[in-house]
């Protein structure tokens, strides 16, 4: 048995050479795959000498990044906490393995006296040979529970291998840590470490026990069973307090890249899980007296006003989120809402100065960026505030980051097309916005969505497909005002005056800005790269004012 296995990419050779021969000079034995004899099996000895090996380092660059053998063998070494990384060349290592510290090698020159090489060799020394997780403790029922932390707080017990082979045991536990970081880049959950939760592994313990033992809400359990070179994985959301089922899901793929299927089902899992855990805790909220709510609670039923895009209820929601601001100067999410309720004010002119609403508005998203940089529902509700001023350039980048942190957020694919729609890139916009609604076939922002895509379609002058979108989105949700306009716009471009008309009148109903003005401010952007797309829904609504003579029927 080697101390350590090295996994690297030819490109590499050098570099790792140097730290190959220097580890060996220390005394520690190193197996890498220039020590495979002529004619040797290559993929069995490799197999077989990583499953031997202690210590797993991998010597990341540009080119190991992009070699699913260097991340299969990563992922495999990380799993079962062997994994040591160095750097030897200037890289962004792949997802999931950024949180964890490497050693920079890029500038090592190859001498054992260098304190990065002493660092790698302690680190070796010290890791050659991890212990074993601890055994589960037996759970005194007479001990007190844990305090639930104050915002959503969630434990993932180990998933059960179905497959009936013990080699699966490790990708089994593999998912539950990848699921549990990939849950962890989120900032408003509260995510106990995957390895904390391999703890139970065995001990059969309930998701009530184990809610109460670990200080959690929730609870996520799982199964892995593989047959016939397929994979599937169920997986199934708890709620602590009372055993009820939240929500449940199953993924299923072929072997072909097992850590890859890995990779998604934790993205996607995070992605619709969030949502699910939301929706739960807004229940519960809302059945709370307001005067006991924290900032979080008041949060929470601030949403739930806020989504309703009335007038008065969006005026209402800014009161609570204002007071849990207070309570919580930091509150991130309460901020970035909070923004977005001030610029749905001014544009829809609910408030007596809208320009200083506008202006609140950009100071909580700047105030929300400072506390939530690194939150992706908060990079959302950032994006959102700088659309409503406005700024698209600012807002797509928001967006951008937003997927780059949790690429399984329905809500930030969502965004992502709305700012594409806004950039005058309506293919694109629909496209996104179709990834949003796949992961999360019942969002509550379904209505956005539709809207959305109401306004894409309408810039590609496929009027009827934008007037179905806008129905659809006036019926999910009857209180925003912008589907009016855009339907007024689609029908009027159809010849359908009579629906164009009617559609002003629920415009007007909710707002009191006029449509040409509020269709000039919100879309202009789309003229900046495409005036022929403005002209489709500017020109719509002066048709369907009554200001242009009507477009031939369609």
């Amino acid at each position: 048995m080697s101390d350590v296995f090295v996994s690297y990419k030819r490109e590499n050779l050098a570099a790792v050479g140097r730290l190959v021969e220097a580890l060996r000079a220390e005394g520690v034995g190193v197996w890498w795959d220039q020590d495979i004899p002529p004619n040797a099996p290559w993929e069995a000895t490799i197999e077989q000498a990583l499953a031997a090996a202690k210590l797993v380092i991998v010597a990341w660059s540009p080119a190991s990044v992009a070699s699913e053998n260097v991340k299969a063998e990563a992922r495999r070494a990380r799993g079962q906490g062997r994994l040591l990384q160095v750097f030897v060349e200037a890289c962004e290592p792949p997802l999931f393995f950024g949180e964890r510290q490497g050693v920079d090698l890029k500038s090592w020159s190859g001498a054992v006296s260098e304190s990065a090489f002493q660092t790698v060799l302690e680190a070796v020394r010290q890791g050659s040979a991890p212990s074993p997780l601890p055994a589960p403790k037996a759970l005194d029922s007479q001990a007190p529970p844990l305090v639930v932390p104050s915002k959503p707080s969630i434990a993932l017990l180990p998933f059960a291998n179905l497959s009936g082979d013990p080699e699966q045991e490790y990708f089994a536990d593999g998912m539950v840590e990848e699921i549990a970081r990939a849950l962890s880049r989120c900032r408003s959950l509260f995510v106990i470490g995957g390895a904390s939760s391999l703890a139970f592994k065995g001990a059969g313990t309930t998701p009530q026990d184990a809610a109460r033992a670990l200080g959690v809400r929730y609870i996520l359990e799982g199964s892995v069973r593989k047959a016939g070179g397929r994979v599937r994985i169920a997986v199934k959301l708890v709620d602590g307090a009372d055993g009820t089922q939240v929500w449940a899901d199953r993924f299923e793929d072929t072997l072909d890249d097992i850590f890859a299927l890995q990779d998604r089902v934790a993205l996607a899992v995070a992605g619709v899980m969030l949502p699910a855990i939301q929706e739960a805790d807004l229940r519960r909220a809302s059945g709370r007296p307001t005067d006991s709510l924290g900032s979080y609670d008041l949060g929470l039923r601030a949403m739930a006003l806020y989504r309703s895009w009335k007038r008065d209820d969006v005026l209402a929601a800014l009161d609570l989120l204002h007071r849990a601001i207070d309570l919580d100067p930091n509150h991130g999410p309460a901020l970035g809402m909070a923004s977005l309720c001030h610029g749905f004010v001014a544009i829809y002119n609910w408030s007596k100065d809208p320009q200083n609403d506008m202006s609140v508005a950009q100071d909580l998203a700047s105030r929300a960026l400072m506390v939530g940089r690194d939150d992706h529902d908060v990079l959302v509700s950032v994006s959102t505030a700088k659309v409503l001023a406005g700024d698209v350039a600012a807002a797509t980048a928001f967006a951008q980051r937003a997927l780059a942190l949790n690429p399984g957020s329905s809500l930030a694919w969502i965004e992502s097309g709305t700012v594409q729609a806004l950039a005058g890139e309506g293919r694109r916009a629909i496209e996104d916005l179709e990834t949003g609604l796949r992961l999360d076939p019942f969002s509550p922002w379904e209505s956005v969505a539709l809207g959305i895509r109401g306004l894409a379609h309408l810039t590609l002058a496929e009027f009827e497909q934008a007037a179905t979108a806008l129905k659809h989105s006036i019926q999910a949700q009857s209180g925003w005002p912008m589907p009016y306009a855009l339907l007024a716009a689609a029908c009027a471009q159809l010849g359908d005056l009579t629906s164009a008309g009617e559609a002003l009148a629920g415009f007007r109903a909710r707002t009191s800005i006029d449509p040409r003005t509020f269709v000039s401010n919100s879309f202009a952007s789309i003229g900046s790269s495409d005036p022929a797309a403005l002209a489709l829904i500017t020109d719509g609504v002066d048709i369907a004012l009554g200001e242009k003579p009507p477009a031939e029927p369609r």
